[in-house]
């Protein structure tokens, strides 16, 4: 089933890439192509994924780019929930991504090694970071560092606020492959969870990220999902939400044949709707 997907996406892909803009497809066509229900009425689906675009990773080959940046195009298209969280992006990718899906975007520049990092092989795909897309206009945004740092790559929190009221976050935990890098991991998740904390007690909250760890960020009052099923690092990607307004989360993992992690989908039922 997973070869199938793959060979799907590739092909719906082809079709968009070689087009410029969408196919004319019959009402519902990309559904029946990759097997996944659109968002309904009364819902909230958030896309998290880590496309791993940088050129520097060494999982960079797995991405065959611009292979990455087609299935992600061809998933939010079939999809269209109302949110994606990206990590490991790139600015033009991303914005390449909404664009060809009619979303509306914001990035964050990541600094590594003291300075901004462009994504390269090939070059001119401009800088890296993560990045948040939604289907509503966006009114507002925030993205600081934490405060805690370990290693070369400066970890940061991205927030918006969409015309709906509704506050979708996203962030890249450090890793945790050594004492110091876990510190950091452990104080950045709590203050992850302290942002959150402070956009739930006012608005309706969505986060999707790849916090490196199994371990959920949610604050109280927020529901958790990861990606446990996943075939390639599993559990580190997490998506949280508001429990009063975002009820009966449901996950499913879609595997990804362009980049190590695979795409966690999250559906959740809006309050009194």
């Amino acid at each position: 089933m997973s070869c199938a997907l793959v060979l799907a996406l590739t092909g719906w892909s082809r079709l968009t890439e070689t087009s410029g803009s969408p196919a004319r497809e019959s009402p519902g066509s990309a559904d029946r192509l990759l097997g996944l229900p659109r968002a309904a009425p009364g819902a909230f689906t958030l896309m998290q994924m880590n496309v791993c675009l940088s050129g520097l990773a060494g999982c960079y080959d797995a991405s065959a780019y611009p292979a990455a940046v087609r299935e992600a195009v061809a998933l939010v298209r079939a999809a269209r929930p109302d949110a994606v969280t990206l990590n490991e992006a790139c600015r033009r990718d991303a914005a390449r991504i909404a664009r060809r899906t009619g979303y509306h975007l914001r990035f964050s520049t990541v600094i590594y090694g003291g300075e901004q990092l462009r994504c390269v092989d090939p070059d001119g795909r401009g800088l890296f970071g993560d990045a948040v897309l939604t289907r509503a206009p966006i009114v507002a945004s925030e993205n600081r560092a934490f405060e805690a740092q370990a290693g070369l790559e400066e970890r940061r929190w991205l927030c918006l606020t969409t015309r709906l009221e509704q506050v979708v976050c996203t962030a890249h935990l450090s890793t945790r492959r050594t004492t110091t890098a876990a510190s950091a991991n452990d104080a950045q998740c709590a203050e992850l969870s302290a942002v959150l904390a402070r956009h739930a007690a006012a608005r309706t909250v969505a986060f999707g990220g790849d916090v490196n760890r199994l371990g959920s960020c949610a604050p109280d009052g927020l529901w958790s999902r990861t990606d446990g099923s996943a075939d390639q690092a599993p559990g580190v990607q997490h998506v949280y939400g508001s429990g009063i307004s975002l009820r009966s989360p449901s996950a499913e993992v879609l595997p990804a044949g362009n980049s190590d992690h695979d795409v966690l989908l999250v559906r959740a039922r809006l309050a009194g709707r």
